[in-house]
């Protein structure tokens, strides 16, 4: 009986949402213009690079170059694989949710388990430096040293993330002495073993990485689509409405939150906060990507309600020094 309810409220709810997109078509059309824009301007250009490249340097050993050189550093601080370097740089780089591709390719390669892949995404959920430096700095907030803490306390909290899950799950310790001529030798071992033609490669990362700036597209555009809904049926006052905002769809709510008038100091609070949850727009994009493997999403989530509360009070603490001294 209960399923039979939960369907008919599905139903309902999917017809309420029909109902709203054609009486609030207008309103709709232009959150979905607002999609294609951000993933236009920021999205596509931002990750697309990085999802071709990345593929490619699996191929050609890159992971196990990096595997060889931070396999220590890695087991001390995270008890993790030296593998988890390579998603943990590129991620630094690129942004989520190419951490969750990262993270997935490792793991069909077989190369981590998935408590291994569950654990590697708590800790390298780093939002585009690029996003945060112009886009949220520059365009939002207008205050570029502001855009610098917000940036330093998103990265150094994530460290702080992996440190709290380091026990989470011990990968086998490794502690040998770096070496760079064994790093090269793995590398240009796993590049020899390589069946794949250059041209291959090419073609397959190409439509492996469109397919997932689709994905993320599509995802994106759902949830404005849902919060505009939200925004046009509740009640709600300007600071509660761009919060709420935030934590579903992320870029929209930064937005908002940029827009009201209230001081700066809980403005870059509120940023960081929604940035370090990454709104559940990015964690529908993290789920579709992990969706065909065993990867766990729960340890994810949690790390990011961790991340958001002690990203924003390391901001609320060192605002008011960083805006004086800097």
């Amino acid at each position: 009986m209960k399923k039979i309810g939960t369907s008919i409220l599905i139903l309902l709810l999917l017809l309420f949402i029909a109902f709203e997109i054609l009486t609030e078509s207008k309103t709709i059309m232009e959150s979905v213009v607002f999609s294609f824009q951000i993933w236009q301007n920021n999205i596509f250009p931002s990750l697309f690079p990085f999802f071709v490249l990345s593929e490619i340097l699996i191929h050609y050993g890159f992971v196990e170059l990096l595997s060889e050189i931070f396999r220590s550093l890695m087991s001390k601080l995270f008890c993790m694989k030296g593998e988890a370097s390579f998603v943990f740089f590129m991620s630094l780089v690129s942004g989520f949710p190419s951490n969750a591709k990262y993270t997935r390719e490792l793991y069909l390669k077989g190369m981590i388990n998935k408590e291994e892949a569950s654990k590697l995404l708590t800790f390298t959920h780093f939002s585009n430096p690029l996003f945060i430096l112009g886009t949220v700095s520059i365009l939002f907030l207008k205050n570029k040293e502001v855009g610098l803490l917000i940036l330093l306390c998103h990265y150094v909290t994530n460290i702080i993330i992996g440190l709290l899950f380091r026990n989470y799950y011990k990968s086998e310790h490794e502690n040998s002495k770096v070496s760079l001529k064994r790093a090269i030798y793995a590398m240009h071992e796993k590049r020899m073993q390589n069946e794949k033609t250059f041209g291959q490669m090419i073609t397959s990362a190409l439509t492996n990485s469109i397919q997932t700036l689709l994905l993320i597209l599509g995802t994106v555009t759902m949830f404005l689509v849902l919060t505009t809904i939200i925004d046009h049926n509740l009640n709600l006052n300007a600071l509660y409405q761009s919060t709420l905002n935030g934590f579903i769809e992320m870029t929209q709510g930064l937005k908002y939150v940029s827009m009201l008038g209230i001081p700066l100091k809980i403005k870059s609070v509120l940023t960081v906060m929604i940035l370090s949850f990454g709104g559940f727009s990015v964690h529908m994009q993290v789920i579709s990507i992990i969706s065909d493997t065993k990867i766990k999403y729960l340890p994810f989530l949690t790390a990011r309600l961790l991340h958001s509360a002690i990203a924003g009070i390391l901001v609320f603490l060192l605002f008011d020094f960083w805006t004086c001294f800097i």
